[in-house]
């Protein structure tokens, strides 16, 4: 990345040729199969100025993740929300609410932001097997990389109403850099081709996303670390009298009990400089989303969450 730096007076590859390359390497696709992005989002919203038109329905969890709401706004689109179902994404009522709604586009995060479950391979491959006629499935794996490759749903690549999306962003720690990619028949990312900025990612991106990609044991090494570090934050937790969600992912929830006073116990953290996540709808808004660190940084944190308890009071 710092030599890529040096370089920064050049254009960057608008193909990404040598990045999609290792990308289709790594996900055993054809290289028309990759389309890249400047992170999920940026994909969020090239699909929805490909295939929603002003007026149709795009089918989400209510509280998911709000990127996709945007883009859907932005393109004249309307949202028909499903609530969670036992603080998980209700993959049956996103089917449901497609069939009924005859919707376009159906989004679905998984593992999810920002309840931190996971859809079973048979659940999601079960919604595609239940989507309308010309609706496509958007799955967001961005925290795909902490489930084992053979826990996640299996789709051939050409299937024309599945595109999936993958970001550098989360296990390969590059959040600030902007790169991700879709995963799709060639056909639709050659309408992605179309529509895209062909700059968007930049040269420092590119290099940093195919060293990592070509580090796997470093990856591995973060992944890894993962189920301990959310152990010691639920058993911190349970000592302060508090509960955590079942994470699936880099974050864990932190039950408050009420909106209320996760909101109060957001705004103290904030007050102290510790900044955390509240999902923003019912019923995961009596929580607090907190990203995952070395221990060292968590044991900060929960002598910060305790002294905020403290302030708050019963």
């Amino acid at each position: 990345m710092q030599s890529a730096a040096v370089g920064g007076y050049l254009y960057n590859d608008p193909e990404g040729f040598d990045l999609r390359s290792e990308i289709a390497r790594v996900e055993e696709v054809s290289l028309e199969n990759v389309c890249l992005g400047a992170g999920i989002d940026d994909l969020l919203l090239l699909t929805c100025r490909a295939f929603l038109q002003p007026g149709r329905v795009a089918v989400t969890s209510l509280g998911g993740y709000p990127t996709f709401n945007y883009a859907v706004a932005g393109c004249g689109g309307s949202i028909y929300s499903v609530a969670y179902r036992s603080d998980a994404v209700d993959v049956e009522g996103l089917a449901e609410a497609a069939q009924r709604t005859g919707a376009t586009l159906v989004y679905l995060a998984n593992p999810d932001n920002p309840s931190g479950s996971f859809a079973s391979r048979s659940s999601v491959e079960g919604l595609r097997s239940e989507l309308p006629a010309g609706c496509l499935l958007i799955l967001d794996e961005a925290y795909a990389d902490f489930v084992p490759r053979s826990e996640r749903p299996v789709f051939d690549p050409e299937d024309p109403q599945v595109v999936r999306m993958r970001t550098f962003s989360k296990a390969h720690g590059m959040a600030g850099l902007r790169v991700g990619y879709a995963l799709g028949p060639s056909s639709l990312m050659g309408l992605y081709e179309k529509i895209r900025l062909h700059f968007a990612v930049n040269i420092v991106a590119q290099a940093g996303a195919l060293a990592s990609l070509r580090d796997p044991e470093h990856v591995a090494r973060v992944v890894g670390q993962m189920p301990s570090i959310r152990d010691f934050l639920s058993a911190e937790c349970r000592k302060l009298g508090l509960s955590t969600l079942p994470s699936f992912t880099n974050f864990v929830n932190v039950d408050l009990g009420s909106p209320e006073r996760s909101l109060r116990l957001l705004q103290e953290l904030q007050r102290r400089g510790v900044f955390v996540r509240r999902p923003f709808a019912e019923p995961l808004n009596r929580c607090i989303r907190v990203t995952l660190a070395p221990i060292p940084t968590m044991q900060a944190f929960i002598l910060e969450l305790e002294a905020a308890l403290g302030a708050l009071g019963s």
